[in-house]
């Protein structure tokens, strides 16, 4: 692992934290939204859906299309997909308007994810493959925490609309993309443009000898043997074939199950501290700094995915996370001091924002390279089907059983999520991906 490596790395994480500060913005925004257009709570909650329909079919479809044209040319397009989405957004002259928009933007968020994940697995090493997908996904809450720093210092004077158009600007980064980063060597090999794949390895190791200072690299050894490479069939229909089956079942249900619980809630948090009787920058102000224990969350999971394992630290995220956010639950609805909200708010970011860099560290690394995208971008999905019903779900359900039910609902989400994991999932640190995949 050299500077050559940090650098595709740090490339492919700034476009994420992009994505994230889009994809956050709405949390700080939904009540201002809700005010000018005088929604309903279930209108609301299907505004706070509509971009995760939108990451849904994006999720589903940039996966196969990664596995079959390459990582490369769909990860610039998702940044495409969502510039655009973002821009129109600020234009919207009616909620139905903006909810479509925010689909678009949804879209091409949902395209970058599983990309990413592909893309950050196969350049890492295997003995930090875990934790620099750990660290992508820890650039979530730096996003989270972004939109919401920039929602408190501009939601006063340039709007909602605003932002979303400025927000629209990062997306000229897809030149930096298309300049910087290389197309998978591993994916090159698997599709037979051997000639291609052996630029792109000789390229990275002169960029690697020079970064570390030696005039040559060590032998590789292999892991498996060639045969094991071999096509097995279509690329959905390998996810449920022999091994990966397991797999495949373990993943969607534990995406579903944790997206369900952390958008329901997040989504939220802002529009419910509103309802609680805070005015709109504090309620603002609030969820930045419950926020804040995002950062020592994702840190605390990228190191504990390499010395304790995925399997345990995904329980214990979210273990840690239904337990939060039913104390959480209890704090709102009994109106207890700001001190007590936050404290508990905190301890509530901290176990998710874990959980969230355990799930993008553990699900590629599950599958083998023909089908890793495809298989990542059906799991995200999947899981986006739960973030989309989470929110709306949330606007049912609070008008009949107040916040805590609303956070205790959210609390089983994750207590079902982590029995999942504990019967049907596997472990994989410290192993190779062809080692896992086989």
């Amino acid at each position: 692992m050299t500077g050559y490596q940090r650098m595709l790395f740090a490339i492919i994480a700034t476009a994420w934290l992009f994505d994230s500060i889009d994809l956050g913005i709405m949390t700080f925004m939904l009540g201002t939204i809700k005010t000018e257009f005088g929604l309903t709570a279930a209108q609301t909650g299907l505004l706070a859906s509509s971009s995760f329909l939108g990451m849904f079919l994006g999720a589903a479809s940039a996966g196969m299309l990664a596995d079959k044209f390459g990582r490369r040319p769909v990860f610039q397009v998702s940044m495409i997909f969502w510039g655009i989405g973002s821009l129109m957004c600020g234009y919207a002259s009616n909620v139905n308007e903006l909810m479509g928009w925010r689909v678009l933007l949804g879209f091409g968020m949902g395209m970058e994810f599983p990309i990413g994940l592909a893309m950050v697995s196969e350049i890492v090493p295997a003995d930090k493959r875990g934790r620099y997908v750990a660290i992508l996904e820890g650039f979530w809450p730096f996003g989270f925490i972004a939109a919401g720093v920039i929602a408190y210092l501009s939601l006063g004077h340039i709007g909602w609309r605003g932002i979303f158009i400025a927000l629209a600007v990062p997306a000229i980064f897809v030149l930096v993309v298309r300049r910087m980063v290389p197309e998978s060597a591993r994916w090159l090999e698997d599709a037979g443009r051997y000639a291609e794949a052996e630029r792109v390895i000789s390229h990275m190791e002169e960029r690697v000898m020079h970064s570390a200072g030696l005039r040559s690299l060590p032998e590789p050894k292999r892991v498996v043997t060639a045969s094991q490479y071999q096509s097995r069939g279509s690329l959905i229909g390998e996810l449920f074939k022999g091994i990966y089956a397991k797999r495949t079942i373990m993943l969607w249900s534990l995406w579903f199950l944790a997206l369900l619980g952390y958008y329901g809630l997040t989504s939220w948090l802002g529009a419910l501290l509103q309802q609680a009787g805070y005015e709109v920058t504090k309620s603002v102000l609030y969820t930045v700094y419950i926020s804040l224990a995002g950062i020592p969350g994702f840190i605390c999971a990228a190191w504990l995915v390499e010395r304790w394992g995925r399997k345990s630290t995904c329980m214990l995220m979210l273990l840690g996370s239904a337990a939060a956010a039913y104390f959480y639950g209890q704090s709102a609805a009994t109106q207890a001091p700001v001190s007590q909200l936050i404290g508990a708010g905190l301890c509530m970011q901290f176990f998710m924002f874990g959980m969230w860099s355990v799930l993008y560290a553990y699900t590629p690394e599950l599958y083998p390279t023909r089908s890793r995208a495809t298989g990542a971008g059906f799991a995200s999905s999947i899981g986006r089907i739960g973030s989309l019903i989470g929110p709306y779900v949330v606007g049912l359900v609070l008008p009949v059983a107040g916040q805590l039910g609303v956070f205790s609902l959210g609390a089983a989400c994750f207590v079902a999520a982590a029995l999942v994991v504990l019967f049907l999932g596997v472990e994989t640190k410290g192993r190779s991906l062809e080692e896992v995949s086989h």
